[in-house]
């Protein structure tokens, strides 16, 4: 899987997710764009990888047009879009999840998800090519106690199918990947504080494991390669099979491994 030659566009891209799939692209070929609002981290990893910094605030409809029009001057049409920048939210009871902290995760993860999914598509859409990659999540899909994150992140797939349908005879591909439980350095750093218990993440998935952020980097090169060229407007969850696990709880749970004899 060759992305050489491509211009590649990673909001978020100074760590996590973000961080691999900057570094994944880098690696196989695409002269990638790391776009971030922490300008240091994102200028060290395009140092590492050779690719270039630019700060960004998705939240911003402005600054996303602007960063579009400044990027395919300087370097070129974009290739491709990996919408990674998004923000966390605390596990609260509803009544006391603030309105700034609603009003934050939606302006980062949905807005912006839209913001620079719009500013860069556009340009796609002119051209006749393109493949733009949303990252959603698993929460998107589920109830939890994430009042704001998880009906941003439901909006994040639901406007990817539109996008989808909008852009599709103009030949932009949009498509979303939905992470599980992954091992960003965020998650580590919660887990190392006592915060989050690793086991209870790792036993709810049918695979008994966690993510990797290597995960959802390979998810997007494949969707943004033309191995998918026909594949628009799909949702795809790389969650170590957490979503098909939790109602087997009724049941009396997942069955244990069978062993080689079967």
């Amino acid at each position: 899987m060759s992305f050489a030659g491509r211009i590649a566009v990673i909001t978020g891209g100074a760590s996590g997710i973000g961080a691999a799939c900057a570094r994944m692209l880098a690696a196989r070929g695409a002269q990638v764009v790391v776009s971030d609002r922490d300008i240091s981290r994102a200028e060290a990893l395009a140092a590492e990888i050779g690719g270039t910094a630019l700060a960004l605030d998705v939240g911003s409809r402005a600054a996303n047009d602007e960063a579009a029009a400044e990027i395919e001057a300087q370097l070129g049409p974009v290739d491709i879009v990996v919408t990674s920048a998004g923000v966390l939210q605390r596990p609260l009871r509803a009544e006391l999840l603030s309105e700034a902290d609603v009003e934050e995760v939606v302006r980062i993860d949905q807005i912006g998800t839209w913001n620079s999914a719009v500013a860069f598509g556009a340009h796609m859409a002119r051209r006749g090519r393109g493949a733009i990659i949303t990252i959603a999540s698993i929460a998107g899909e589920r109830s939890m106690p994430l009042h704001a994150y998880s009906p941003a992140k439901a909006a994040v797939i639901e406007m990817t199918r539109c996008l989808a349908a909008e852009w599709g005879r103009s030949g932009v591909r949009v498509n979303a990947v939905s992470p599980g439980f992954t091992l960003t350095p965020a998650l580590g750093a919660a887990i190392a504080a006592g915060e989050r218990d690793p086991s209870l993440l790792e036993n709810a998935s049918a695979l008994g494991c966690m993510v990797t952020p290597e995960d959802i980097a390979e998810a997007v090169c494949f969707l943004a390669s033309d191995a998918a060229r026909c594949i628009t407007g799909i949702n795809l969850p790389v969650d170590a099979g957490w979503l098909v696990a939790g109602s087997w709880a009724t049941y009396g749970g997942l069955p244990p491994a069978r062993g080689n004899g079967g």
